[in-house]
């Protein structure tokens, strides 16, 4: 088993220390796993590739990855996010770079995993989803262990639609959370976020009873209520008085969900769904919106029925 680390001095100090003391101090890397900056070390002649990088960076990295392809490997994502220019999740991202090998063979890992858990033992449950079931289960073998329980799924758009998504809500719960406006506040968030989910993958051509699973209702909640949830601190932040930009600039790692409220944002006018967080939370990320202005507009909206799904929709929920 190898990891590849994209800079050398990254990979030389986790391979003498077996720790990586930024991203994850409390975890121990075991003596068996090799550690390398050289990625055709890392990836030729291999089973299985576990992309984890952020989501925007997976088409350069598959790029680069494309003539180490075997037509017997198996390429899981756990990059969450929606690419900008595209509108393509990252399984369709890679399916289209490493086009050569049969899409069947590309599957996600998702579900509400936060990795500061699962790397120092936590239960945690997630799914491995691919075209293919005895794919899926193929990838549910390799990664199940008495702490880490996979389920399968063949709804890979589902999955990855609830598991992308569920990071604009965070920024939205977090921001609730940092305006101080408690725990009705978050629930509403948490569960009109589902309906604004559900009505884009269903849209979209996902199943419903998916976003009831581990990567919809699951990993919506565990990323707005966690404190390991980066993109719930960013919203905090922000919620706070900082600017977007004073943020990003402060945090360790990627917050996925900044780049995907914008995908999103645009998949629901592509798609001609109402996502009215969505809405706001772009509103203030990208067009300078105040917050609480946005919550305002929000809790003023016309009067409706508590209807998940417009009219239109309802045919594809059985």
């Amino acid at each position: 088993m190898t990891l590849w680390a994209r800079r050398a001095e990254a990979a030389e100090a986790m391979q003498r220390n077996r720790h990586n003391p930024v991203y994850l101090p409390e975890a121990s890397l075991p003596e068996q796993l090799k550690l390398t900056s050289d990625l055709e070390a890392a990836a030729r002649n291999k089973d299985l590739w576990l992309i984890a990088t952020p989501s925007h960076a997976v088409r350069e990295l598959a790029e680069r990855l494309l003539s180490y392809l075997h037509r017997d490997l198996i390429v899981v994502s756990v990059a969450k996010g929606i690419e900008n220019d595209t509108l393509y999740t990252t399984s369709q991202v890679l399916a289209e770079v490493l086009e050569p090998l049969d899409a069947e063979r590309i599957g996600v890992l998702y579900g509400p995993s936060h990795a500061e858990e699962v790397a120092t033992g936590r239960p945690t449950t997630v799914v491995a989803a691919a075209p293919s079931i005895e794919v899926a289960e193929q990838i549910q073998s390799l990664f199940m262990t008495p702490e880490l329980r996979v389920y399968v799924n063949d709804d890979v758009l589902g999955v990855e639609i609830g598991g992308s998504v569920k990071n604009v809500m965070a920024i939205a719960a977090g921001m609730s959370d940092g305006i101080g406006y408690g725990d009705n506040a978050k629930a509403a968030i948490i569960t009109r976020g589902m309906a604004e989910i559900q009505r884009l993958g269903i849209a979209m051509g996902a199943q419903a009873s998916t976003f009831s699973g581990l990567t919809g209702i699951g990993d919506l909640v565990v990323t707005c209520t966690s404190q390991h949830s980066r993109n719930r601190y960013l919203g905090e932040q922000i919620g706070q008085g900082k600017t977007l930009e004073e943020v990003q600039r402060d945090m360790k790692m990627v917050a996925e969900g900044v780049k995907t409220t914008a995908s999103v944002y645009a998949l629901a006018q592509k798609y001609h769904i109402e996502m009215p967080i969505t809405e706001a939370v772009y509103a203030i990320l990208f067009e300078g919106k105040k917050p609480k202005d946005a919550v305002l507009e929000l809790m003023t909206r016309s009067a409706k029925q508590e209807d998940w799904l417009p009219d239109r929709l309802q045919g594809y929920v059985s």
